[in-house]
């Protein structure tokens, strides 16, 4: 029988006590499942049971919501979660330090923040480095935060211009099969990009800011033989680039200029005789100064919970596949 251990924490405020635990508790008993201990609160004392480990990690989280909940800072049920995640890899982790690192304020005056250790480390990396890899898998929030970082950017007039790029390459599809001209048949693939951009900045804002082309979306191609100053630059999917592509993409970037190149090497869309440039630039390119590779994983998914379970499932089978393929 394992044994268990009782801890008690005291929280000074009795508002921001009854805010952490949230309506009903709900915060205690999320807490309790992920971490197989028992809450029980009265007041501003609480108790906690179980696992010496766990016990251990339910209390950083407490005192660490406790902190947040100190500064005003809005809690949710995917905050809570995230917290938990967070500091179950982390123990050490200074949650106060990332969900109130305000990137952006987007249209509806919502700050956007990181969402976890991995995209903190990445927005610290884009403002120490000229140059900066996202690698990893979709959902992580790489080319989101990005494109937060560059409105940031551009509205604190560090830069004069934002430019969001991506190979047109699809798996399965060709732009031949595509009706209307080039610009109608690449708008498709750079969808994602105006998704960002939209969810961010008001529609007439935007529009504007794509007409006064302070804002460009375009494919890759069209940024051969260009010099881009003064601008922030959001290379997207770039796995699905060749080695020419990434080496003529990398050689445009002017003076006082940024650029995020964001991509999942476990998603290459190009024929299998064709190397993907992005894989080639993270061996060569990794450890000069200046450039930074931020990774995510799995467990870094913002997105629907059932996404990373999804992603974690077909990691877990395509190592069963080159398990057996190798034997």
């Amino acid at each position: 029988m394992t044994d268990t251990e009782s801890r008690k924490l005291a929280f000074p405020e009795a508002r921001v006590a009854q805010y952490i635990y949230g309506h009903r508790d709900a915060f205690l008993r999320l807490i309790e499942s992920e971490l197989s201990v028992r809450i029980g609160a009265r007041g501003t004392d609480v108790t906690i049971e179980g696992g010496e480990h766990d016990v251990d990690i339910a209390a950083v989280v407490l005192q660490q919501l406790y902190a947040l909940g100190s500064r005003g800072h809005h809690l949710s049920t995917l905050d809570v979660s995230r917290s938990i995640e967070i500091l179950i890899r982390d123990p050490g982790a200074d949650l106060t330090s990332i969900f109130t690192d305000e990137i952006f304020a987007s249209k509806h005056a919502q700050a956007i923040t990181p969402k976890g250790l991995s995209q903190k480390t990445y927005a610290d990396a884009i403002r120490r480095n000229d140059i900066v890899f996202g690698i990893g898998p979709a959902g992580t929030g790489k080319t989101y935060l990005a494109m937060a970082m560059a409105l940031s950017a551009y509205f604190s007039r560090k830069v004069k211009r934002i430019i969001l790029t991506r190979p047109a390459v699809e798996a399965g599809e060709k732009l031949g099969f595509l009706p209307g001209d080039l610009a109608e048949k690449v708008n498709p693939y750079l969808r994602p990009l105006y998704d960002a951009l939209y969810d961010m900045v008001e529609r007439e804002k935007a529009e504007r800011l794509l007409e006064q082309e302070i804002i460009e979306v375009a494919p890759l191609a069209f940024m051969r033989g260009r010099t881009l100053n003064d601008a922030f630059i959001i290379f997207d999917e770039a796995q699905n680039a060749t080695t020419a592509q990434v080496k003529m993409f990398l050689t445009r970037i002017g003076f006082n200029s940024k650029a995020v190149i964001t991509g999942d090497i476990t998603q290459i869309d190009l024929p299998s005789r064709r190397q993907s440039g992005l894989i080639q630039a993270l061996r060569i390119l990794d450890g000069i100064p200046g450039i930074a590779i931020s990774r995510f994983h799995s467990h870094d998914v913002v997105r629907h919970p059932l996404v990373q379970k999804i992603i974690a499932a077909y990691d877990a089978d395509d190592d069963e596949t080159d398990g057996a393929a190798s034997s």
